[in-house]
């Protein structure tokens, strides 16, 4: 039997990352081209605090505000907020940085009439309260765990229970999406159906969330 419903993380899996827009990141901020040079995953030797990350020897949370603080510098400024690197980095139209292979299946899955929700560390504390008002894509979802609130982040099990617990299914019938590795395990302890998100090639990944799903490709 297909599962029930579609659990996905937010930073990486439906927004484009950092990474990816560091393009639109200098220009929205004034910065000459080329000065972000630090790829995460896209070019893991361009970035040896990522490396340091993937190690388990700083927080994802660790990483994104050593960055946050970095680039402030760069503008003569002081950021103490994750959520201020995102809002000035990506401008007003938050749509812009939406995967849209994200936007085929959540509306895919909606059609389908299973259920959605969003498991996510830091999704307000990096993109600010009123950004889910922004993004209509965020209302078609049931349920929305954010450890900015609850500060129980993943991988801890109690992430994963709120969740399955908020959707009213047991963790084999929901599908859960996550770039980090280290997020991916704990779904899977938590007997979620996993897909390790590959944001190398996010259409593969998709394709397979969408096969545990029964959605047609």
């Amino acid at each position: 039997m297909s599962a029930q419903a579609l659990v996905l993380d937010f930073g990486g899996v439906i927004s484009r990352m950092l990474f990816e827009t560091h393009e639109l990141s200098e220009q929205a901020l004034g910065l000459p081209p080329g000065t972000l040079t630090w790829k995460g995953p896209f070019d893991p030797a361009t970035d040896p605090l990522w490396q340091a990350m993937q190690a388990d020897q700083l927080s994802e949370r660790d990483y994104w505000m050593t960055r946050t603080r970095e680039v402030g510098r760069l503008l003569g400024e002081d950021w103490d907020r994750m959520e201020t690197f995102v809002q000035r980095a990506r401008g007003a139209d938050v749509a812009a940085v939406i995967r849209p292979e994200a936007v085929s299946i959540i509306a895919a899955a909606k059609a389908a009439g299973k259920k959605l929700a969003i498991l996510s560390n830091e999704l307000d504390l990096f993109y600010g309260a009123d950004f889910r008002s922004r993004l209509p894509l965020l209302q078609l979802f049931d349920v929305t765990v954010d450890a900015t609130y609850t500060g129980i982040l993943k991988p801890d099990p109690r992430a994963y229970a709120a969740v399955t617990e908020a959707l009213g299914l047991p963790a084999h019938e929901c599908v859960f999406v996550d770039d980090q590795k280290r997020n991916a395990d704990g779904g899977v302890k938590a007997g979620m159906q996993v897909v390790h998100f590959d944001v190398l090639q996010p259409g593969a990944s998709f394709a397979k969330a969408r096969s545990l799903l029964g959605l047609a490709g």
